[in-house]
């Protein structure tokens, strides 16, 4: 167990989100930055699916009360180990009584922290991840208060050990982000012009940026028409355009339906950059079409797998024996000895 010796900002239990209950009104929430995560769990030899701290903006701080092994990734902030720096994308060894703090975000919005085994909360339809709007899962349906205990669960399924996520696979977050969209499915809602004022400009997050969506301010998108439409599904990255023409893109807490025309979709892979984005962070949009959004999500999934080999222990060749070969004088006579010393 460990214990939260001091919240962070917005901190709460996620895991890959509660998938299959779109149709009912449950939104599927998960992990916002789903890069960090799996790679927070391969660091430390869970599941892909074990629960996680997720940590926004301000991180918190923990006090473990036994051995553990833990790993952080995603946004800097400026993890230290009893007072020592511990390096981000990476995992260590923890011992009984140290005090894991976090700072601000230096870079990046969000940091994730995996424990061997995972965290252990009721699963609820399946899923460990906090909706903190409707208070369903993680504890008690809320972010993490001073004082809160946590559990490590049995999510653990490989060996691990120690080690930094090589440099090839470390994103590097910007302040400035270009999305790939595909267009639709209302993009007939909207004029040629206000495409191409989508496409043209930047646009500047918002502090309502959160789990939920984030708000973009900038050039006005004009609609033909009216910017209602009959509510239909919301799929993960999809942007809305109200009203005031102003776009929000959907994020992991979104609502299951809503009402306003869309102009695109993020593509998934870029939605990681998006996750990691702060308030005054500056968003571009480049269109894309379907046939490179696929290879885009082939490439993400290669990574991804690319990783996973990366973890497996190479074997070791047993080392080869040292053969030494000596001349040895007895009563006169010189015999030749070889000796082999076996390791």
């Amino acid at each position: 167990m460990f214990t939260a010796i001091s919240p962070g900002f917005f901190t709460t239990i996620q895991d890959e989100g509660r998938w299959g209950y779109q149709a009912y009104g449950m939104p599927v929430a998960g992990a916002m930055d789903r890069y960090a995560y799996r790679a927070a769990n391969l660091l430390v030899g869970n599941k892909p699916s074990a629960a996680v701290i997720e940590m926004t903006l301000l991180g918190a701080a923990f006090k473990f009360d036994k051995d553990q092994l833990i790993a952080i990734c995603g946004a800097d902030m400026q993890a230290k180990l009893d007072g020592v720096s511990v390096k981000n994308w990476s995992s260590f060894l923890v011992t009984k009584g140290s005090e894991l703090k976090f700072d601000y975000a230096q870079a990046g919005c969000r940091t994730y922290m995996a424990v061997r085994g995972g965290i252990e909360v009721p699963s609820v339809l399946g899923s460990r991840s906090t909706y903190t709007r409707a208070k369903v899962g993680g504890l008690q349906g809320r972010a993490l208060i001073q004082g809160d205990i946590l559990a490590v669960g049995e999510d653990a399924e490989s060996e691990a050990r120690p080690r930094t996520l090589d440099l090839v696979y470390i994103p590097q977050y910007s302040q400035s982000i270009s999305l790939r969209v595909l267009l639709g499915p209302q993009d007939n809602m909207f004029t040629a012009e206000a495409i191409a004022t989508f496409f043209q400009n930047q646009y500047t997050v918002t502090d309502e940026a959160d789990r939920m969506g984030y708000r973009l301010e900038g050039a006005k998108i004009s609609h033909v028409g009216k910017a209602d439409i009959i509510s239909d599904a919301l799929c993960l990255g999809a942007i809305q355009i109200p009203a005031h023409g102003m776009p929000i893109i959907m994020m992991a807490d979104r609502q299951t339906t809503g009402g306003y025309a869309k102009i695109g979709t993020v593509i998934g892979p870029d939605l990681k950059k998006l996750a990691q984005a702060k308030p005054g962070d500056v968003v571009r949009f480049e269109q894309i079409e379907e046939a490179a959004a696929v290879e885009a999500l082939r490439e993400e999934r290669q990574t991804y797998l690319q990783i996973v080999e990366s973890f497996k222990e190479k074997a070791v060749p047993p080392p080869a024996s040292a053969k030494r070969v000596l001349q040895i004088a007895v009563n006169g006579v010189t015999y030749q000895v070889e000796i082999e010393e076996m390791v």
